[in-house]
């Protein structure tokens, strides 16, 4: 039997891991992408079908002629901001894409999903860390369009037996253990990749908020290695196949990083240092947001093997150096 698996938005950071991860384990990854956000050399280890999900033609025909075992869902819009700018780009791209694949699963009879969901569910967490039974409350509209999807899916899986599981992550981070891929946003939004662009280029960097109750007053979150993630969705994947209930789980290490934290590892790594810009904390950002990843290990068995900060910093680090050099190779020869 033909193991395919349909990874829509597998061009992007954590989708392309997962690909790669799926197919080291005989699953043949179908990237169903319309590279907004994503990129063609990203997608290595299977098909890229150049599409987006609201072509519903493409996406049944997609479905017709690969009949994927399950689909891995991480086609979306991701940034916070944005969101509160563009509301209306949110709820089409991630609710209505949602919409559209849900119903092509149940048309064309494929029973499992795997859906890329977001700790920005919970919006301002009661307390930490966040177990799976803390009320959804999101504060912007990003976190509501993956409310709403997990409420789609819930539905769908009432109504249609549709097998799901959920995801919710804190912080990815890091980059491909062999440097093949990695992370590649623009524009870029993550504090890691920030850190460490501005020690290659020089560049200023700002940090929002030092007066946070926490150990150096600087904001904690909760890092998880992509890696570690793209294994996570491997275990679920298993877990329908084999039958496990549906239900939603957190991927976080449990341990949060602080601000400055971070920024001393990578000084260290580069052995460089980097004098920050400060600016007070913006509205509405929690002091702590770490995750209780219990359930995950207790369900899927999953625990993080590459989520050290040691680890992401020198994988993250590795990639954007490569990409440095390479432009610089490209430039000298142009």
């Amino acid at each position: 039997m033909t193991k395919n698996i349909l990874v829509t938005g597998g061009a992007g950071y954590i989708g392309s891991h997962t690909c790669k991860t799926l197919a080291h384990h005989g699953f043949i990854p179908i990237t169903y992408d319309n590279l907004s956000n994503g990129h063609a050399y990203a997608v290595q280890w299977g098909p890229l079908i150049h599409a987006d999900l609201r072509d519903t033609d493409t996406l049944h025909h997609t479905l017709t002629t690969y009949r994927p075992l399950a689909v891995l869902h991480f086609a979306s819009d991701a940034y916070v901001v944005e969101s509160t700018q563009n509301p209306g780009k949110y709820y089409s791209n991630n609710v209505v894409s949602t919409l559209n694949l849900l119903q092509a699963m149940h048309t064309q009879h494929i029973p499992n999903l795997i859906f890329s969901s977001s700790c920005a569910t919970y919006g301002q967490p009661a307390t930490t860390p966040i177990s799976e039974t803390q009320l959804q409350h999101p504060i912007n509209p990003y976190g509501r369009t993956k409310l709403i999807c997990e409420q789609m899916i819930a539905d769908f899986h009432q109504a249609h037996q549709l097998n799901y599981v959920s995801l919710r992550y804190f912080n990815a981070a890091g980059a491909d253990l062999e440097t093949q891929i990695g992370e590649d946003h623009t524009p870029e939004t993550h504090l890691i990749p920030n850190l460490i662009h501005a020690i290659l280029f020089n560049k200023p960097f700002h940090i929002y908020g030092t007066d946070f109750p926490t150990p150096d007053g600087t904001a904690i979150r909760d890092y998880t290695h992509v890696q570690d993630l793209a294994n996570a969705h491997l275990l679920a994947l298993n877990h329908l196949l084999n039958n496990g209930p549906s239900l939603a789980l957190n991927l976080g290490t449990g341990t949060g990083h602080s601000v400055l934290q971070i920024l001393r590892t990578i000084e260290r790594y580069f052995d460089k240092s980097l004098i920050p810009h400060n600016h007070p904390r913006r509205p509405g950002e929690p002091a702590i947001l770490t995750a209780d990843p219990a359930l995950a290990h207790r369900i899927l068995g999953w625990a993080p093997q590459h989520s050290d900060l040691e680890t992401l910093i020198a994988t993250a680090s590795r990639w954007f150096e490569k990409r440095r050099n390479a432009s610089n190779t490209q430039t000298a020869v142009n």
